[in-house]
């Protein structure tokens, strides 16, 4: 069972950077663009909607979400796409990669500025 989840895991991991090559490409639609950078973001962010420590539903998101997002946004890419980053992502996850800390630093910042605008809304709207 083990070994089931961790080639789950790795399956998911290997869709997660074909979604991310394939938003670079030039083929894909602005909007399937947005919604491709939308899943991927969530799937690299530490932050979740529904925080890790809450007893099951924490998990939830990282179970149902993400692979859902994959889902939707492999349906909205054409084929080639798929086969081209599909190339690229095997290439890549084999290769020996440095850790990229300004895009951590980046989705970080993200979810802070958005944080701290949800918070800026409550307050004007409970002054």
């Amino acid at each position: 069972m083990l070994e089931k989840l961790k080639d789950t895991a790795k399956k998911l991991k290997k869709q997660i950077f074909i979604l991310y090559f394939a938003y670079q490409d030039d083929r894909v639609a602005w909007y399937t663009k947005l919604f491709t950078a939308c899943v991927v973001a969530y799937a690299f962010s530490p932050i979740d909607l529904i925080p890790d420590f809450i007893p099951v539903l924490g998990y939830l998101d990282d179970i149902i979400l993400v692979p859902l997002g994959i889902l939707l946004v492999l349906r909205m890419l054409p084929q080639e796409v798929i086969d081209d980053s599909t190339v690229k992502a095997e290439q890549w996850m084999g290769a020996d990669k440095p850790k990229n800390w300004f895009v951590g630093a980046l989705i970080l910042l993200l979810w802070c500025t958005l944080i701290m605008w949800i918070g800026l809304q409550i307050y004007d709207a409970v002054r």
